[in-house]
C-alpha cells in the first residue's frame, strides 16, 4: 500500500464506525435526557468506587513496579529503533508533547482547586481547617499527579515503542501490541474489541479533561473580558478550543501538535515564574519542601488506604478517581508517548517519562497549591465559599486576578489554558484516528479527515458535558471507562515481557 493510498482505503471500518456511533449515541443522551444521564453517571460512580476501590489502588501501583523493574533490569539498554541513529525528537520537544499532551489544562483547574477541598474534608480524620489539614492539601496534589499516573502513562508506551521501532510493525494500535499473546482462535474478534474498549477509554479520559477545562476557560474569559459567564460563554469557548486543536490535529504531528506543545511549555514557565517571584514566594518554597517530607512519609499509607472502619470516602472521591482517570488515559498517552520515543533506550523512556513529568507537576502543583492556600489563610480571598457556590473556573479566575498585572496573567493563563487543551485533544486525535486505521507505518500518519473528525467528535461530547454540568458526571466517565482497559494493559505488559525474553 502507497503512502497516497486514499484514506478510505487503510480505515477499520469496524473500529470507527461502532466507536464514532457509540460516541454520538452517548453525547446525544446527555443533551436529551441531561438529568437521567446524571443519575445513572452517579449510580455508576458509586458501585464502581465504593465496591472495587481497593482493586483500583492495586492497579494504580502496579505499573510503578513494572516502570521500575523495566529501567533498572536487565532489559534496561535496549534501544527502541535503529542501532546509531539519533532520536526522532529533541528532548526538549519530546518532553513538551509528552507533557502538554497528557496532563492538559486540569493541571491548572485542579491545581488550584484541589488543596481547597482538601482544608475542607482532610484525610485522616484531621480537623477541618487545622494547620495539618493545610499541610495534607499542599502535598495531596502532588501525590495524585506525581510518579504514579507517570508510571501508569509509561506503561503502555514501551510495548508501543517496542512493536513500532523494534519489531517494525505497521500499526499504531493497542491491539497489535497484544497480537502475541491472544488465541489464535477468534483472534481478528478478541482485536476489534480491544480496539473498540481502548477508543471508549481514551475518549472518557478526554471527557473528564473536557468536563473540567471548559468552564475554567469560560470563567478566565468572562474575568478578563467581563462577559457573563453563561451557556453562551461555554459554548464560544468550545468553539474557540475545536477550531485550534482541529487544525492542529488536521496538520498533523511535526506541523502541528509539536509546535503547539512547545509554545504551550514556555507559557507554562511563565506562568510559574511570574506566581513564584510575584506572589508568596517565602510560602510558596517552604511549603512545597515540607510537602516532599510529608509525602515520603505517608507514600505507602496513602497509596493504599480503603479506610475500611471510619468510610470518610475519602479514597473513593480522590485517589481511586484519579487513578482510574489516569488509567482511562493510559492507552492514549502509551499510543501517543510510544510512538514520539524512536531512538531511546527503554531507560530511557521510563526515567524520562516519569522524571521530568513528575517534576513539572510538582513545580506547577506547588506554586498553584500554595498561592491559593496563602490567600485563603490570610482571609485575603474566601476561596471555600467561591469553590461552593461557584465552582472551580470561578475559582480559578478569581485566584490568578489577586495577582499583581492581572490583566497580563490572567491573558496569559487563559490561552495557556485554550493551548493545554489544545495540545491534549489534538493528540487524543491523532491517536484515536490511529487506532482506527490500518497498515500505520511510523512514518506515516492517519488520514487528516479521520483526525479531524475525531477533533469534532470530542468536540461534540463537550458539549454533552456541558448540558449535564455535575462533576460526578464528568468523574464518572473516567471511572466506568476504565474498568476494561486494566486486562488490556496486563495483556501489553505480558506480551512485552516475552517478546523481551524471546528476544534479548
Amino acid at each position: 500500500m502507497t503512502e497516497d493510498s486514499p484514506p478510505a482505503e487503510r480505515l477499520d471500518r469496524k473500529v470507527f464506525i461502532i466507536a464514532i456511533a457509540v460516541l454520538a449515541a452517548f453525547s446525544l443522551t446527555m443533551v436529551l435526557f441531561p438529568d437521567g444521564s446524571r443519575l445513572s453517571a452517579n449510580a455508576a460512580l458509586s458501585w464502581l468506587t465504593n465496591r472495587l476501590g481497593w482493586f483500583y489502588l492495586m492497579a494504580g501501583m502496579a505499573p510503578l513496579v513494572m516502570a521500575s523493574w523495566l529501567a533498572f533490569g536487565r532489559y534496561g539498554d535496549v534501544l527502541l529503533g535503529p542501532a546509531g541513529e539519533p532520536p526522532e525528537y529533541s528532548t526538549p520537544s519530546w518532553i513538551a508533547m509528552m507533557f502538554t499532551a497528557s496532563m492538559g489544562a486540569g493541571l491548572i483547574a485542579w491545581g488550584f482547586a484541589e488543596p481547597i477541598f482538601y482544608i475542607e474534608t482532610p484525610p485522616f480524620g484531621i480537623e477541618p481547617h487545622s494547620d495539618l489539614a493545610y499541610e495534607f492539601a499542599h502535598m495531596y496534589p502532588i501525590y495524585h499527579w506525581g510518579i504514579v499516573p507517570w508510571a501508569i502513562y509509561c506503561l503502555p508506551a514501551i510495548p508501543i515503542a517496542y512493536m513500532l521501532f523494534v519489531d517494525n510493525r505497521k500499526s499504531l494500535k493497542i491491539s497489535d501490541a497484544c497480537d502475541h499473546v491472544l488465541p489464535e482462535r477468534g483472534r481478528p474478534l478478541y482485536r476489534t474489541v480491544i480496539d473498540i474498549f481502548v477508543v471508549l477509554g481514551v475518549v472518557g479520559g478526554v471527557a473528564t479533561s473536557l468536563g473540567f477545562g471548559v468552564p475554567l476557560s469560560a470563567s478566565l474569559a468572562s474575568q478578563l473580558l467581563g462577559v457573563p459567564d453563561n451557556f453562551i460563554t461555554q459554548g464560544a469557548v468550545i468553539l474557540v478550543m475545536t477550531a485550534v486543536f482541529g487544525t492542529s490535529a488536521y496538520r498533523g504531528l511535526k506541523r502541528g501538535i509539536k509546535i503547539l506543545a512547545d509554545l504551550n511549555l514556555w507559557l507554562m514557565y511563565f506562568v510559574m515564574a511570574f506566581v513564584l517571584l510575584l506572589g508568596p514566594t517565602i510560602y510558596t518554597l517552604s511549603m512545597s519542601m515540607n510537602s516532599v517530607g510529608l509525602m515520603l512519609d505517608n507514600f505507602f499509607r496513602i497509596s493504599f488506604w480503603t479506610d475500611p472502619v471510619s468510610k470518610s470516602g475519602f479514597p473513593e472521591a480522590w485517589t481511586v478517581f484519579y487513578w482510574a482517570w489516569w488509567l482511562a488515559y493510559a492507552p492514549m498517552m502509551g499510543l501517543f508517548f510510544g510512538r514520539i520515543s524512536k531512538g531511546r533506550t527503554i531507560r530511557q523512556v521510563v526515567l524520562g517519562i516519569i522524571g521530568f513529568g513528575a517534576l513539572g507537576t510538582f513545580l506547577f502543583l506547588g506554586i498553584a497549591g500554595a498561592l491559593v492556600l496563602h490567600l485563603q489563610s490570610g482571609g485575603q480571598l474566601d476561596a471555600v465559599t467561591i469553590i461552593s457556590e461557584q465552582g472551580m473556573g470561578p475559582l480559578v479566575a478569581q485566584v490568578i486576578a489577586e495577582l499583581p498585572f492581572k490583566g497580563l496573567i490572567l491573558s496569559v493563563v487563559a490561552v495557556l489554558s485554550i493551548i493545554f487543551y489544545a495540545t491534549t485533544f489534538d493528540s487524543a486525535a491523532y491517536v484515536l484516528a490511529s487506532i482506527c486505521t490500518h497498515d500505520l507505518a511510523p512514518n506515516r500518519e492517519p488520514a487528516a479527515g479521520v483526525r479531524l473528525t475525531w477533533a469534532l467528535g470530542l468536540g461534540v461530547t463537550a458539549v454533552g458535558l456541558m448540558m449535564v454540568d455535575a462533576m460526578d458526571t464528568v468523574k464518572s466517565m473516567s471511572v466506568v471507562s476504565s474498568l476494561p482497559v486494566i486486562p488490556i494493559l496486563v495483556l501489553m505488559c505480558f506480551g512485552l515481557y516475552r517478546s523481551l525474553r524471546d528476544r534479548h
